[in-house]
């Protein structure tokens, strides 16, 4: 049985994760933040991810049965010159040695390209990346409104066509949610918060096309606390969250006609912005355990390039 190895290690989550043609297998954990604090510098998480991948990878290859055909590792945060986070060399250079130790090729993708192909595949839709489409991928460190279009060798284009200038809509949540009181990362808590209250009216900032900026909604959101509910704060973040998500869609729909839109990374693994997508767009969407940063969308990758080259 042939076995497709992916890495991905993020600036929240260490993981690893096998894809056997039919079935993905992954493991991962979230990098330990201390109470109150809003993540980890570079030089922790590389420590961090160092120390763990070991393990997980132990764990991944006792679970699992075939030889290794190829293996792929998330080398940079999206595929753009200058993008680059140092954590990311950790999973490149243990899928590296892997790769030479066994004598199989090694792919290098970008992590937006495996959220992108998590969402994908959890959600049925793997054909999407034959052709042309709308993703977003909203996360801790990313709010990005995606033209996606097949690449010559294989991998998506993701096109930035929107998004937001300053804050990552996970960056508002977990500010949020650590205010509140809550663990960091705080996305799962949050919503729990949110789901006790009735919707509320959405705060919608300035916006540029489909660009906009969340440091406004910050301000809004830290007003509120001490003076309504922790539940309709959260409530009130999240639905602001999901209306200027939506902005943006339409205005893209207008641009770019009627596309299908793939929602990928953890922001938009919430229940009340995926009802909303789901309802106005008929977005597709990751299964929970694909949306937050997770290997199996680079192993997926490394097999659809691997078949690629075979097939050339």
């Amino acid at each position: 049985m042939s076995l497709f190895i992916g890495f991905d290690t993020s600036n929240y989550t260490t993981s690893v994760a096998a894809f056997d043609g039919e079935r993905v297998c992954s493991h991962k954990r979230l990098l330990d933040v201390k109470p109150g604090e809003l993540g980890l510098r570079q030089s922790d998480a590389v420590f961090s991810h160092t120390q763990r991948l070991p393990a997980l990878a132990h764990d991944l290859f006792s679970e699992v049965d075939g030889g290794v055909t190829a293996v792929a590792a998330s080398t940079r945060p999206r595929a753009v010159d200058g993008s680059y986070m140092p954590c990311f060399l950790v999973g490149e250079g243990q899928g590296r040695v892997l790769a030479d130790a066994v004598g199989v090729p090694f792919y290098a993708v970008s992590h937006q390209q495996g959220h992108v192909a998590a969402a994908a595949w959890s959600s049925g839709r793997m054909d999407l990346l034959d052709r042309e489409f709308l993703a977003y991928h909203a996360s801790g460190g990313t709010t990005e409104l995606l033209y996606v279009r097949p690449g010559a060798d294989g991998l998506p284009i993701c096109e930035r066509i929107g998004g937001t200038t300053d804050l990552a809509a996970g960056q508002i949540v977990d500010r949020c949610g650590v205010k509140l009181g809550l663990g960091f990362p705080c996305g799962v808590e949050l919503e729990k918060l949110a789901l006790k209250a009735e919707p509320q009216k959405p705060f919608l900032p300035k916006a540029d096309g489909c660009e906009f900026s969340l440091s406004g909604l910050e301000n809004k959101f830290s007003a509120l606390i001490g003076v309504e509910s922790p539940e309709k704060t959260a409530r009130f973040v999240l639905d602001s969250i999901s209306a200027v998500l939506e902005r943006c869609v339409d205005r893209a729909l207008e641009k770019y006609g009627k596309l299908e839109l793939l929602c990928a990374g953890g922001v938009m693994s919430n229940t009340i912005i995926r009802e909303r997508f789901e309802r106005k767009f008929g977005a597709y969407f990751a299964e929970p355990r694909f949306s937050s940063d997770n290997a199996a969308g680079v192993a997926l990758l490394a097999a659809r390039l691997f078949e690629r080259e075979g097939a050339h």
